[in-house]
């Protein structure tokens, strides 16, 4: 694949934080380190990568990379949904990515509020009151229209048909053209399993580790992306 043919992919990984106070927050079990196997994966396959990723999260191992695969990588650190969507709104929405993998696991709800200075742990109990954040998939979908999208469920306890049909439902809701169903359950040392679900609500590839995930999103990707075209969906062409 040519300079001129190469993929121009954004990856969104690991976990974020919402902050409680000046030194306490919420955030949850993500690693990143699914996110940084397949951006690394993209890199071995020539294409351009910008890596936004959470704070803490983990990122593609540069030593393990050639000097080329690491020119063609931008990383970007966020901490908080607010940084998340600055970074999508101002820094990136110019950039005409060819496919967007939002596999960071974005906090469903935050604290309404972040109390400056530490709160006293001299109270018995602590009350905070949450609130629900936006979906950032479908944001990426507005400014991206034409990009191929690939969003990632996740669910905990759940058999594979229900977990699929959730899975399949976040798919529509979002306007994306691919989707990661896996559960928690299924997470632990190198195992990971998944299943990669079309628009048609084939699962296209399961699988049991993150190098897997990987190497089956790439093949996925580099078989269709120059045929690509979008979906007409929610106003979206």
């Amino acid at each position: 694949m040519g300079s001129s043919e190469r993929m121009n992919i954004l990856v969104t990984s690991g976990s974020m934080r919402g902050y409680i106070d000046s030194v306490r927050y919420v955030s949850n079990r993500s690693t990143g380190r699914l996110g940084a196997a397949i951006a690394t994966e993209a890199l071995i396959n020539n294409a351009f990568v910008t890596f936004v990723y959470g704070v803490g999260s983990a990122i593609p191992d540069k030593s393990l990379l050639d000097t080329d695969c690491v020119r063609r990588l931008t990383l970007i650190e966020i901490e908080t949904i607010d940084d998340l969507l600055k970074t999508l709104l101002e820094r990136l929405k110019e950039i005409p990515f060819d496919t967007i993998i939002h596999a960071m696991a974005v906090l469903d709800y935050v604290p309404v509020k972040q109390t400056q200075g530490k709160i006293s742990s001299h109270n018995d109990t602590l009350t905070i009151t949450f609130t629900k954040t936006p979906k950032i998939i479908r944001t990426i979908r507005a400014l991206w229209q034409h990009a191929f999208l690939v969003g990632f469920k996740l669910e905990a306890g759940l058999q594979k048909e229900e977990l699929t049909e959730k899975a399949y439902t976040s798919l529509i809701e979002s306007g994306a053209d691919f989707i990661v169903a896996n559960d928690q359950t299924g997470i632990f040392g190198n195992t990971h399993k998944a299943y990669l679900i079309n628009s048609g609500k084939k699962i296209e590839f399961e699988c049991e580790t993150k190098q897997e995930i990987s190497k089956s999103l790439m093949d996925m990707l580099l078989k269709n992306y120059k045929f690509y075209k979008p979906r007409k969906q929610f106003g979206i062409v």
